[in-house]
């Protein structure tokens, strides 16, 4: 069985800090986002699905620099904050791989971002390398590539894949997918409705996971 961890709120409490840097660029660019309303409208999309849904509300462009001062205010972000684990996954990781299941990251961020994020939060080391990212497939979620692409790296049938995300589009391309999915939704922004009525089943607490996955 090979388990499946999405990165960003799931192994890294960095959900809040990016979509409050996220929402800061986009009002200087005259779209008045609150943080709420950009996490429901982004969270779990890669950042060129996130750009389409920006400029196709804006109108227009956004400048060709837009991303990269993004990237490098959320960054400092992550620093300064600092960012942190979600609370208990690094046990449950432990657990899990004790129990010798597989195990890997795949992410709508860029391996370059997880490399960074897992490695702030001492988590890099855990995966050995297998991270998957977005950018290597031709869709990115809600599309089923990315969880597809990463059971064939780890040699795996989809059917015996668990995927752990936290957002909706994630949770429907795990399903897409084949593979069944834990929904964590033990952040103060977790919409529960809408993760349920994607498909996945809902778990609140990292403490949870080892007996979940073997089930």
């Amino acid at each position: 069985m090979l388990v499946i961890f999405d990165c960003d709120g799931v192994l890294v409490d960095s959900e809040p800090l990016a979509n409050a840097s996220f929402s800061r660029a986009l009002k200087a660019e005259g779209l008045d986002w609150p943080v709420e309303e950009t996490m429901r409208r982004l969270m779990g999309r890669s950042l060129k699905s996130c750009v389409e849904i920006v400029e196709a509300e804006l109108g227009r462009a956004l400048p060709s620099d837009f991303l990269e001062k993004m990237q490098a205010v959320t960054y400092r972000s992550f620093r300064e904050a600092p960012l942190q684990a979600v609370p208990g996954v690094r046990e449950a990781i432990v657990q899990v791989q004790a129990a010798g299941l597989a195990t890997c990251v795949a992410s709508s961020g860029a391996v370059e971002k997880m490399r960074f994020t897992l490695g702030l939060t001492g988590l890099w080391e855990l995966f050995g390398g297998r991270v998957f990212s977005s950018s290597q497939v031709p869709r990115g979620k809600p599309f089923p590539d990315l969880f597809l692409h990463a059971a064939i790296a780890m040699d795996e049938q989809p059917f015996d894949c668990v995927v752990v995300e936290d957002s909706v589009p994630g949770v429907q391309a795990a399903r897409a997918a084949g593979m069944r999915v834990l929904a964590y939704a033990g952040a103060p922004h977790a919409d529960r409705d809408a993760l349920a009525a994607a498909g996945g089943f809902l778990f609140s607490d990292m403490k949870q996971l080892p007996e979940l996955v073997l089930q």
